[in-house]
């Protein structure tokens, strides 16, 4: 095998004040098992981040070559990652237009994340842009500006709110939390059974969107994706929480998990 036989994965994330999500998607995605990955950023993130981690290849957006670059990083990916740290800007919105609406339905298997939900809530039938059984991870507050319900009403009932927009959008839903919840346009539904006050920290979402990714590029099924990928956060979780206790827990303490995660389904 090569490094094309674990999966060339695609990240188009951050923005000058989030520039710790790319770094902590990226990462997390590798240390899945992706054998490749890239990630798309704006020239100041990429400035920073490059230097602090040598594993990934970089397109840094604002360049004149950028916008090919990226496109033809985006045909030859086998999972790609839009959201995290994008920030809600104008330009990170029609960033997000350009890559949807520019590849269209030759997109490879894709996970939304964060700040892109956040920009495509803003269209009502945005879920007809994207191709289907596409992976959203939302917490309840970006299901809630997705969906128009309140936080409270979805909070009541996290499943059958999963299930229904699972189905009628066609997307497998990460409606994270604890006890999150992962529905499949088919009906399917899992709950992870941890619950983990330790992930309510800044960057545990990046983790996890980077995890889902870098299992997704490896050929997985979209909904065995990102149900593999909430379990091993989740027990990632589990072991930074016996070392360090919820309350000094980290996003970066998860990330470093992984591994141990990893090894104890080996």
């Amino acid at each position: 095998s090569n490094k094309g036989s674990y999966g060339r994965v695609t990240i188009v994330a951050g923005s000058r004040n989030y520039i710790g999500a790319a770094r902590l998607a990226i990462e997390s995605a590798a240390r899945m098992g992706a054998g490749l990955i890239t990630l798309a950023t704006p020239e100041d993130v990429y400035q920073l981040v490059a230097p602090s981690f040598a594993d990934a290849i970089y397109i840094p957006l604002g360049d004149g070559e950028a916008h090919d670059e990226l496109m033809s990083s985006i045909g030859r990916a086998h999972a790609m990652l839009i959201g995290p740290g994008l920030s809600q800007s104008e330009a990170a919105e029609v960033l997000v237009h350009d890559v949807l609406s520019s590849s269209g339905k030759r997109l490879p298997p894709t996970v939304l994340d964060a700040d892109c939900l956040n920009l495509l809530a803003q269209n009502p039938s945005w879920f007809k842009e994207v191709p289907d059984r596409t992976i959203i991870t939302p917490h309840p507050g970006e299901f809630s500006r997705l969906t128009g319900m309140s936080i409270p009403e979805i909070q009541e009932d996290r499943i059958s709110c999963a299930q229904k927009f699972a189905i009628e959008w066609q997307m497998v839903i990460v409606l994270k939390g604890a006890c999150t919840v992962i529905a499949d346009p088919s009906g399917k539904t899992r709950i992870s059974p941890f619950a983990n006050s330790g992930l309510a920290t800044a960057g545990t979402g990046d983790v996890l969107a980077g995890m889902i990714t870098g299992i997704l590029g490896r050929g997985a099924d979209p909904f065995d994706s990102a149900s593999a990928g909430v379990y091993l956060h989740a027990l990632a979780g589990e072991y930074a929480r016996s070392e360090l206790g919820p309350d000094a827990m980290l996003a970066s303490d998860v990330m470093q998990m992984i591994s141990e995660a990893n090894l104890q389904l080996s």
